[in-house]
């Protein structure tokens, strides 16, 4: 009888060692998940806020843009429709951008239309007045008085 009493307490001490094994590892694994359910929730919050700030931003650079042509530092207000090369209104002020030393998707953001739009008024721009690049541009074109003077 001792024999049988001391069976089952050995097997009933394993099985509770059992369940309270199983019922760890289910706490355990409950709170890793919500930890990382945090974790992913907090990485999505600050990659919005991140987002959100850029968006932001570039709204106020549009902003900026529309002031200043608002209050007069319209670059086309200088153009000159003699001006040698042939040059519209728009690829007159693209040039004024280039040697203000804006890049490519700078004068689009500012001038409201897309890069590509930019590259081609830049080729024609280049090739109008038999040019390489954009320096060489921005050369001749102050060479023939083309350019208002720039604020350095």
């Amino acid at each position: 009888m001792l024999k049988t009493t001391l069976i089952f307490g050995i097997c009933l001490a394993v099985l509770l060692g059992l369940l309270k094994w199983l019922e760890y590892s289910f706490i355990v694994k409950d709170i890793a998940l919500e930890t990382y359910l945090g974790i992913i929730g907090g990485v999505f919050t600050l990659l919005g806020i991140w987002i959100g700030l850029k968006f932001a931003r570039g709204k106020k650079t549009q902003l900026e843009g529309i002031e200043k042509s608002l209050s007069g530092e319209n670059p086309t207000a200088e153009f000159d429709p003699q001006n040698g090369f042939n040059l519209s209104p728009r690829e007159h002020e693209v040039l004024v951008l280039i040697a203000q030393g804006l890049s490519y998707q700078e004068i689009a953001d500012r001038l409201f239309v897309s890069l590509s739009t930019i590259k081609t008024h830049a080729s024609n721009i280049f090739s109008k007045m038999d040019v390489q690049r954009r320096t060489q541009a921005v050369m001749v074109a102050q060479k023939k008085g083309l350019l208002p003077p720039l604020k350095v």
